[in-house]
């Protein structure tokens, strides 16, 4: 099971928002995003922060760091090592199943991620047996789009995007192939645009929150 750090809304929780960190970083660099977001009291969320495996990248001369999956190219047709995003995508899936046992509807949990955690969670939520509450991904791709329509299992899902128009590390473009694809599998994704780079702004967080509260029902 993944190694975690959580931040509880409140006293009582009844909705867990599973938030997955990029390349190199791990479950700390988001968790100050989740007291920015000020979600209410009520709320009942948990945001919990998975540590992602270390292990080496290639395209770092082999050096070890977490990653949830290796990068071999800076190619985007090759950046995903494939087996490594399905690896991943079967630790956060067992996260997800055991916030389930813990008696969590999961039409309130929502997965996230950033980068490197986007492209797990895009993979991960279409192929999930049980519909998720959303999946919000921000600064991403997708792996394996060509795979899509064959391997999904939701053909339904509140789909949020972010992307940066000036990011230098996954081009703005990469993210509008990703929206795309997801279109053309039958989804209705919610795209966000910013001016930034490869990172998360104010007005980007407000946009997140108030997406939370909508489909949190909060």
């Amino acid at each position: 099971m993944l190694d975690f750090v959580d931040y509880q809304v409140g006293e009582q929780h009844t909705a867990s928002v599973i938030w997955l960190h990029g390349l190199g970083d791990s479950g700390h660099g988001f968790y100050p995003v989740a007291e920015a977001l000020q979600m209410p009291a009520d709320s009942g969320v948990r945001f919990i922060f998975p540590h992602a495996p270390e292990q080496a990248i290639t395209v770092n001369g082999g050096m070890r760091m977490r990653a949830w999956y290796d990068i071999k190219s800076f190619d985007l047709d090759k950046r995903a090592d494939e087996a490594g995003v399905r690896q991943s995508a079967d630790l956060v899936a067992a996260l997800i199943a055991r916030e389930i046992a813990a008696g969590i509807d999961p039409a309130r949990i929502i997965l996230a991620g950033f980068s490197q955690g986007g492209v797990i969670a895009l993979h991960l939520a279409p192929r999930l047996e049980v519909r998720l509450g959303g999946v919000m991904v921000l600064s991403t791709y997708m792996c394996a789009p060509q795979k899509l329509v064959d391997e999904l299992c939701q053909p339904e899902l509140d789909i949020f995007m972010a992307h940066g128009t000036v990011d230098e590390v996954v081009p703005y473009a990469a993210g509008e192939m990703a929206k795309q694809t997801l279109e053309a599998a039958g989804y209705q994704p919610q795209w966000h645009s910013y001016k930034m780079a490869h990172q998360v702004c104010m007005e980007e967080l407000q946009d997140i929150r108030n997406w939370l509260l909508q489909t949190l029902a909060v």
